[in-house]
């Protein structure tokens, strides 16, 4: 089990849905959540400028996100996410959960070396069973 899971996705249904999988499948002590890239980029952005460093090691190990959102989408996110800037997160896995799978996005995605896999919408029981071993 892990202890912390960032949901980030502009769709508060699939964020609710996330959440109950998640839980039932106990994958998570706790799941936080975001609704855009910006928003995320902020929380991480607060973890580094208001907590002591013990704190810090309290941050999610993995990211659930979504590509498509108004303010800043997911290639956004990752763009900004995989800089200097937020490097003491290096470590967070990202699983990218998209409605549609295009096979140019799978591949941008991999460009990413903190993506670890690409799936489909909506997130099921299995599909964390399946993750369970890649993280």
């Amino acid at each position: 089990m892990l202890d912390q899971i960032l949901c980030i996705d502009d769709d508060p249904i699939t964020l609710m849905l996330c959440k109950k999988v998640l839980i039932k499948a106990s994958f998570s002590n706790e799941i936080i959540t975001s609704q855009n890239g910006e928003e995320a980029l902020c929380y991480f952005n607060t973890l580094k400028y208001t907590n002591t460093e013990s704190e810090l090691k309290k941050h999610p190990q993995l990211i659930f996100l979504d590509l498509n959102m108004p303010v800043m989408g997911g290639w956004e996110f990752l763009d900004q996410f995989n800089t200097e800037a937020f490097s003491e997160f290096k470590n967070i896995k990202i699983i990218v959960l998209s409605s549609t799978i295009d096979p140019e996005d799978l591949e941008k995605s991999k460009k990413y070396p903190m993506v670890i896999d690409f799936l489909s919408k909506p997130i099921t029981l299995a599909m964390l069973e399946y993750l369970k071993n890649k993280i």
